[in-house]
């Protein structure tokens, strides 16, 4: 299979659908939006439950997870709440494995009107898979997918972003296992993932024509590059500073700012994984209890729509 054309410096996508604050109902042009300072920008939850997650895979072998509290349910219900009383539209990029133990909550995300899309089927890591593996893997969780929510699966997002410089095969595919588009590279410098010479827009992995790739927002700042797409560094930084980087995002760029955030950080109540570093528990744990009222301001502050509908992509 052939590796797709250089990410480095294709042309980014122009700054697509926005929406103004007096029509909440009707697209609006990118102009008029700005001037009304209320760009749409795009929500996306991983779906996946606290046992999943790639920092405690040492810890729990996925032969054990049916023995475990499934809590992600309840958590995703939450977020549906918090949703609708804020009119937020997301993207839910869910599990396989979830979607099967949870078929009503698969329904329901459906039904109050937000994209479903893939996750893999059980958050093995692409760096963790050869081609026919992955290829295996996606058409399984799509075919899940379609089958529960009814509609076509057009979006997915790798376990831990594990899509960078070293497997770009993953997005052919994608693309070939007809999906339209992955948010699956995050164009930064971290110990578990990234690819830092990435385009940090919307672009086409093999320009016009090729499949779309979403990268989560980050935003250059003081010479540094810093995430404002939601994660742990949402929970780490002070409320004020995610909202002024997304801002300075949307200013900056022109471009929709994409957020993601997981069932679990909703959820101070889970049970605490024991054997994990000091390092992993600080990550996973940090500022749990403060999530949900954070997650309630972001959903005042800005308006927020699915991937699809931010990008227009048809099905």
């Amino acid at each position: 299979m052939s590796t797709p054309s250089s990410l480095a410096s294709p042309e980014p996508l122009e700054p697509l659908a926005t929406k103004g604050p007096t029509t909440p109902n009707q697209w609006v042009s990118v102009a008029d939006a700005y001037a009304s300072e209320s760009p749409v920008n795009a929500m996306s939850v991983d779906v996946e439950d606290y046992f999943q997650v790639s920092a405690f895979e040492q810890q729990v072998a996925r032969g054990q997870w049916d023995d475990l509290e499934l809590r992600v349910e309840a958590n995703v219900d939450r977020i549906l709440e918090l949703f609708a009383r804020h009119d937020v539209c997301a993207t839910f990029f869910t599990l396989g494995w979830v979607a099967e133990r949870c078929p009503q909550m698969v329904r329901r995300i459906v039904e109050q009107g937000h994209e479903l899309a893939s996750h893999g089927y059980q958050h093995t890591r692409v760096t963790q898979q050869d081609e026919r593996e992955f290829r295996q893997d996606v058409l399984r969780t799509k075919g899940i997918l379609e089958d529960l929510g009814g509609a076509p699966v057009l979006g997915y997002r790798a376990a831990s972003y594990s899509i960078g410089a070293d497997n770009l095969w993953a997005l052919d595919v994608l693309e070939e296992t007809g999906h339209r588009y992955s948010s699956s590279i995050y164009p930064i410098k971290h110990d578990l993932y990234g690819m830092p010479e990435a385009p940090r827009f919307a672009f086409r992995t093999r320009g016009e024509g090729g499949l779309l790739e979403f990268p989560v927002s980050t935003v250059d700042l003081a010479g540094r590059r810093l995430p404002c797409g939601g994660g742990g560094f949402f929970r780490l930084f002070p409320y004020q500073f995610s909202k002024y980087l997304i801002q300075r995002f949307n200013r900056t760029t022109s471009q929709p700012s994409i957020f993601y955030f997981h069932p679990w950080e909703v959820d101070p109540e889970q049970p605490r994984m024991a054997g994990a570093s000091a390092k992993s528990k600080f990550r996973h744990y940090l500022n749990l209890n403060r999530m949900e009222a954070r997650l309630e301001r972001l959903a005042d502050d800005f308006v927020w729509a699915p991937l699809r509908d931010v990008y227009r992509i048809d099905y």
